[in-house]
C-alpha cells in the first residue's frame, strides 16, 4: 500500500519508523510518503493559512498549497473518478466526516493508495475538498465526537488501525480475528503467567485446558463486557438464546 500524508508538521510522522509500521515499510509492505504543505508556498513566510470570509474566530487554511501539494502527489491532470473503486483515496479527518470505525479500517487496508490531508485552525478551504470530489474519491472521516488541534492525531490513529491489517504487517494473522470490534464485540479479558498474583488468579476455566469451555468462557466474556461498557454496539442477533428476549432495560 502506499500512504501519503500532506501537513505543517511532518516530523510528527517519524513515529511510523518504530515497531510493527516501521518493519512493513523496511519490507515494502507500506510505501510512505509525508509532505510538508508549506513547501507549497510562495510567500517568504511560507503562510498557509488566512482570516475566514464572513468573519468569525480563527483562520482557514487556504486552498492554493493545498491544490499544490494534492496536485503533485495526485497528478494535475487526473480524470474524474467515474466508479466508485478506482483510484487513491483523499482522506481529510474532520468533526464533520463519517465515523472512523474498525470495519472502516478493513475496508480502507484493502486500498492500494491512501492520501491523508491534515486540517489546522479552523479547517481547510471547503473548495479543496470540492473540487478534489469532482476529480476522484474524497473521504471526510472523524475519529470521535470531539475536537482535536489538527488532524495530525487523528491520521496517526487510522493509519496504525488500517495497517496492522494489511496482510503481513502482524505476524499473527489470527490474533487480528479475536480483536475488539471484528465481530461487533469488544475483546474478552486476557492473562498470563503467573496464574496467581497479588491475591487475584486466573479464571480456573483458562487453566483447564478444556478448548471449548475456553472458548465459550470468552464468548460470554465478550457480551458481558459489551454490554456494560458499550450497550450501543448490542444487537439480538449477538446475544446467546438464553438472553436473546431480555428487556434492554434489565441489561446491565
Amino acid at each position: 500500500m502506499r500512504i501519503d500524508i500532506v501537513t505543517i508538521f511532518p516530523e510528527f510522522f517519524d513515529v511510523l519508523n518504530l515497531s510493527l509500521l516501521g518493519k512493513a515499510r523496511q519490507s515494502g509492505l507500506i510505501e510512505l510518503g509525508v509532505h510538508n504543505l508549506r513547501d507549497h508556498t510562495y510567500d517568504r513566510h511560507h503562510s498557509v493559512d488566512d482570516t475566514p470570509y464572513g468573519g468569525g474566530a480563527g483562520m482557514v487554511m487556504k486552498a492554493e498549497p493545498w491544490g499544490a501539494a494534492l496536485d503533485a502527489i495526485l497528478g494535475a491532470e487526473i480524470p474524474r473518478v467515474d466508479a466508485a473503486t478506482d483510484g487513491p483515496i483523499l482522506i481529510f479527518p474532520s468533526p464533520a466526516g463519517d465515523q472512523f470505525t474498525q470495519a472502516m479500517a478493513r475496508e480502507l487496508s484493502l486500498e492500494q493508495h491512501l492520501v491523508f490531508g491534515c486540517g489546522r485552525y479552523e479547517g481547510i478551504d471547503q473548495r479543496v475538498v470540492d473540487h478534489y470530489e469532482a476529480r476522484g474519491r474524497v473521504r471526510l472521516v472523524s475519529l470521535g465526537d470531539y475536537v482535536l488541534n489538527g488532524g495530525e492525531v487523528a491520521v496517526m490513529a487510522m493509519i496504525e488501525a488500517i495497517g496492522r491489517l494489511i496482510p503481513g504487517v502482524v505476524g499473527n494473522p489470527d490474533s487480528l480475528v479475536e480483536e475488539s470490534h471484528e465481530d461487533g464485540l469488544l475483546e474478552y479479558p486476557s492473562y498470563t503467567k503467573p496464574s496467581s498474583w497479588r491475591g487475584l488468579d486466573v479464571p480456573q476455566v483458562l487453566l483447564s485446558g478444556n478448548h471449548g469451555a475456553i472458548s465459550t468462557w470468552r464468548h460470554q466474556q465478550q457480551i458481558e463486557r459489551t454490554e456494560r461498557v458499550r450497550p450501543d454496539l448490542m444487537s439480538p442477533d449477538l446475544l446467546p438464546p438464553a438472553n436473546a428476549k431480555q428487556s434492554p432495560s434489565r441489561r446491565r
